[in-house]
This record gives structure tokens, C-alpha cells and sequence, in this order.
């Protein structure tokens, strides 16, 4: 098996996340390809976005949501993303496990214990059917049916159990951080019913186009779900596979291109949660093990960085209207001009209207 090092990984990851150059896609075709783009908190998919295609304006995205062609929902790795409705109809069914899974964690289930979560399904069905209503709306309703409940964890609960979407006003551009969450049922939201079945081998030639090529462990970590394995062997003559510098087993599409190790790319700024940093278990593909520590405390929160030379430099943060650079890595004089200029060029973008500046610290 041909070994791949970790800049024919890192090349052909960028390429495949549209991040070598920025691509004449629309929104929503990108969105797609790159299966479900991570939607944590309200302004970060758009920046992610911004810095893929070469041109993107943020009605773009709100109009796909406001036409329902993408939705905004919990889905992998058990978090809130944004997916074309389509493929959100089969992706949610097949990380079911890892939404689930988050019932018995002590948040959820020191609230939810002795409650039958059928009932608490069926009730929240009930409540929520043809209706459209805010977390905190929907757990007052369902409290008056499990008396002595935290009401927004009876919401939240629900809303692990029964497919849900978030309006879209939730996912709208204006907020960097977001607590008022407002809910739909997700069929009915989308007009279709939810796929009955997981599409696991779908999942793993969705991920490989995007992402690959890639271990198990890596695709399990990117979706959040196990026995991938599984999958992957009944798919195995039809894959490429090739090792990795650590002589792991890496698959890949047949027909995929790997990009040149010595593929110039640009300064790309990302957003906090981007799955391009996310995307595998093994991340030193774009991020160093050391840098991963030096935000190891404060990851779930979200972390924005940028890259240079296709790997995480430093992180970025937006102070009121100044981007502000922190590099963890010695800058030439060439790398630093083209962040300097990157971050000019985003900066009319995350603060519209006004006056901004650029500070590289150190």
C-alpha cells in the first residue's frame, strides 16, 4: 500500500474542503459537499463559508434556511449544524445513537430519570405539531405533563428524541453566541418524512469525498458514531486504501484525487468549530498535537484559527470591530503581509458597516 505523508494529507484536504482556493460554487452546493457544516453558534458558518467561495454575501445562507433548504440541527458529533434538507433526512437516523447517547449524561439524565422517554417523545410530538415555538415555550408545556422537571430540559430532551429543526431566525447572521433557540418538527418543517433506516455506507462516501482519505477512526470521530468498521469492510473492494505515516490504513474513493505535497496554498481564516480541523481523529493533517493542547481547556467553547502554509499558525478572535491575530509561531515578513491581508479582506464581512481594524499581537 502506497504510504502518504502528512502534506499529501494536508494538500488534499484543502483541496477537498475548498480551501486551496476559493471555489464558484453556490452556498448550498458547498454545503453539501461537505455534508453538514457546523453551526454551533449562529455567525460561524457564514465566515466559513466566506472563506471558501469567491463570492458570498450573508442573505445567501439566512435564504437557504428561510426556503428550507437547509436546515439547522442537532446532528453529528451530537451538534448543531447546518445540512441540505435532503441529506438531513438520512444523516440524522444514522447518528441517532450519538444524539441518544446524550441522555445519559448526569446533565440530561439527573433531570430526565424515572420519566418515560416514549411519553416524553409522544408529548413533545403532540405539543410541537404544527407549531413553532421557543425551547423555553415548549418546556413550560411539557412540565405541566412531568410536573417537578427542569421545563428546558424536558425540551432539550425532547428534542435529542424527536427530530427537530431550529427556525430560521435562530440561524440567522447578527450573533456570534445564541441562547434563544426556536424549534419545528422536523418533518414537518421539511414537508417529507425522516428516513426509517441508517445510511452508514452513504455517511462513509459522503465523508471520504470531503474529508478523505481518512481512517475509521477518523470517520467515527468526524460523525461520532461506532462500528464503522463494520461498514468499511463490506465496502473494502470498492475503496482505495493506502497507509499514513504512522503506518495506520487509510480508505479513500476510487476515483478521488490527491493533491501535491508542494501545492502552494493561501492564508485561510477559519471559524471556531470548522470540521476541516475537526474532521478526523488523527488532526495533525492541519493542526499540530502541541497546538491542539494550547486550546485543549477552552476547544469546546470554540476556537478560531488561521492557517498558513495549510496548517494552524495561530488563532484569531473579532474584539468588538478588530480582528485580533495571535500567532503561535514565528512570522517571515511574506507570511504576515498575507494574513495581514487576508484578515483585511474579512473584515467588511464580519463587521458590516463599520469601521474596524487589524491587531497581530507579539
Amino acid at each position: 500500500m502506497t504510504e502518504l505523508s502528512l502534506r499529501e494529507l494536508n494538500r488534499t484536504l484543502l483541496v477537498r474542503q475548498m480551501l486551496a482556493q476559493r471555489v464558484a460554487m453556490t452556498p448550498l452546493e458547498l454545503v453539501r459537499h461537505l455534508v453538514a457544516v457546523q453551526g454551533q453558534e449562529p455567525n460561524w458558518p457564514y465566515v466559513g463559508l466566506w472563506s471558501r467561495l469567491q463570492s458570498f454575501e450573508h442573505d445567501q445562507l439566512a435564504r437557504l434556511l428561510r426556503e428550507r433548504k437547509l436546515v439547522r440541527s442537532t446532528m453529528i458529533r451530537r451538534t448543531v449544524h447546518l445540512a441540505d434538507a435532503d441529506d438531513f433526512r438520512w444523516l440524522r437516523p444514522t447518528v441517532r445513537q450519538i444524539v441518544h447517547s446524550a441522555l445519559q449524561a448526569p446533565y440530561y439524565r439527573d433531570e430526565i430519570e424515572g420519566v418515560d422517554l416514549d411519553e416524553l417523545a409522544v408529548a413533545g410530538r403532540e405539543l410541537l405539531s404544527g407549531q413553532i415555538m421557543s425551547r423555553t415555550e415548549l418546556g413550560n408545556l411539557l412540565a405541566e405533563r412531568f410536573p417537578d422537571r427542569l421545563p428546558r430540559r424536558l425540551a432539550e430532551s425532547a428534542e435529542l428524541l424527536v427530530p427537530m429543526v431550529h427556525s430560521p431566525v435562530t440561524g440567522a447572521w447578527g450573533k456570534w453566541r445564541n441562547r434563544s433557540v426556536t424549534v419545528a418538527l422536523a418533518d414537518e418543517w421539511m414537508g417529507v418524512p425522516m428516513e426509517a433506516e441508517s445510511q452508514a455506507e452513504t455517511l462513509v462516501l459522503r465523508y471520504l469525498a470531503a474529508f478523505g482519505p481518512a481512517t475509521v477512526a477518523d470517520m467515527q470521530a468526524w460523525a461520532g458514531i461506532t462500528r464503522l468498521a463494520e461498514v468499511v469492510d463490506d465496502m473494502r473492494d470498492s475503496l482505495r486504501v493506502f497507509t499514513d505515516d504512522q503506518h495506520r490504513v487509510l480508505f479513500d474513493l476510487p476515483e478521488a484525487p490527491l493533491a501535491d505535497p508542494n501545492l502552494a496554498v493561501p492564508v485561510r481564516f477559519l471559524p471556531a468549530f470548522d470540521n476541516a480541523l475537526l474532521g478526523h481523529k488523527d488532526r495533525r493533517r492541519i493542526i499540530s498535537d502541541e497546538d491542539r493542547q494550547r486550546i485543549a481547556r477552552e476547544a469546546s467553547a470554540g476556537v478560531a484559527m488561521y492557517l498558513v502554509d495549510g496548517f494552524v499558525h495561530g488563532r484569531w478572535t473579532l474584539d468588538d470591530s478588530t480582528i485580533r491575530v495571535t500567532p503561535w509561531h514565528p512570522f517571515d515578513a511574506a507570511d504576515e503581509a498575507e494574513v495581514r491581508a487576508e484578515a483585511e479582506r474579512m473584515l467588511p464581512f464580519v463587521v458590516p458597516g463599520q469601521d474596524g481594524k487589524i491587531v497581530i499581537e507579539g
